[in-house]
């Protein structure tokens, strides 16, 4: 049954992405569904305002830049029952508090799934063009490349290793079923018949890095993932491999990756790098091998509506006395990114 009254919705985040994520017709379809004050914006659940505003919460509607929901903030918000989380993974927000005290959060990590996974698509077809030497080439020498210089370049059969079959990963093998490519999936939470059905080929990650000509990472940033890709496992990649990092650079022994990178053996599209941003000294900065972009994969600009108006549904549909559609569970953080 729909509420008698209509919650009460607190924003948290950083204040510059309020407008991007919910422009005027989506602030309007709030203000019809929850009592809100867009001039509250969050930042310290320290301060005076802030704790006012929490005591009489029912919806915390979070974003990047939220404090971490502790048992602190928690106690100070003793009437809230639901998180909306208008960003990606709900990891640095979500404590846990949070689960202990059953409030039900919702992220909008799939829908920034898809402009993660349409720029890792994009990537991956460039890079089987061979696209990024070429441009350095061609800068150079102001000649088109010969038949034989490009024997081994093109994208038919081309064998893209997709590492975690995320929201992210998932996306990405959808969209990858037009092309030609022989695609190949390492999950240890998918069977060999789900990664099937997912349009892969399933194999064990030593396998999946020694076949692929393209490597892509899906995989979630966790303490058992962290340099899932060390230096032993970097040097399986074939000779001119690829690896295509748009997850958390985390996931790939920085020290290993730059001396494999330094040599020429491997190219590298980095859109995440651990630390981030790189020392201004580090040689990913300038080698030619290395596409390097400034985490721009997810969201941005008119995309963080599509964010924002998943918040908008949940809320409708939480005033509603619907189910939420995006409701994350503490057990979906082993294996969501």
């Amino acid at each position: 049954m729909p509420s008698a009254q209509p919650p009460l919705a607190v924003f948290a985040m950083d204040p510059v992405h309020l407008p991007r994520l919910f422009p005027a017709p989506l602030l309007a379809r709030l203000r019809r569904t929850a009592v809100i004050d867009p001039g509250l914006v969050v930042r310290d659940f320290a301060d005076p305002a802030a704790a006012r505003a929490l005591a009489e919460a029912d919806v915390l509607i979070t974003g990047w830049g939220c404090p971490r929901l502790d048992g602190g903030a928690l106690a100070a918000a003793p009437r809230l029952r639901t998180v909306l989380h208008s960003a990606g993974s709900v990891r640095p927000v979500a404590g846990e508090a949070v689960w202990e005290r059953g409030i039900a959060v919702s992220s909008a990590a799939g829908a920034n799934a898809l402009p993660v996974a349409e720029y890792t698509l994009a990537m991956i077809l460039l890079a089987g063009k061979d696209a990024f030497a070429r441009r350095e080439r061609y800068r150079e020498t102001h000649a088109e490349p010969t038949p034989a210089e490009t024997a081994g370049t093109g994208n038919l059969g081309r064998r893209v290793g997709i590492v975690g079959a995320s929201r992210v990963g998932r996306r990405l093998l959808e969209l990858l079923r037009p092309f030609d490519f022989e695609v190949l999936l390492h999950d240890p939470y998918v069977d060999a018949a789900e990664a099937r059905a997912l349009g892969a080929q399933p194999l064990g990650l030593t396998d999946l890095l020694r076949r692929s000509d393209i490597v892509s990472l899906h995989a979630p940033d966790l303490p058992e993932t962290r340099h899932l890709l060390d230096r032993e496992r970097l040097a399986l990649i074939r000779d001119g491999g690829m690896l295509i990092n748009t997850s958390r650079g985390a996931l790939v022994a920085p020290d290993a990756l730059a001396d494999e990178l330094v040599s020429g053996r491997l190219h590298a599209v980095l859109d995440v790098t651990d630390p981030e941003p790189p020392p201004a000294d580090s040689p990913l900065y300038r080698l030619p091998n290395v596409f390097l972009t400034p985490h721009i994969a997810g969201s941005l600009g008119n995309e963080l509506e599509r964010l924002g108006r998943v918040v908008v549904e949940e809320l409708e549909r939480l005033a509603a006395g619907l189910p939420l559609a995006h409701e994350v569970r503490r057990a979906d953080l082993t294996r969501a990114a």
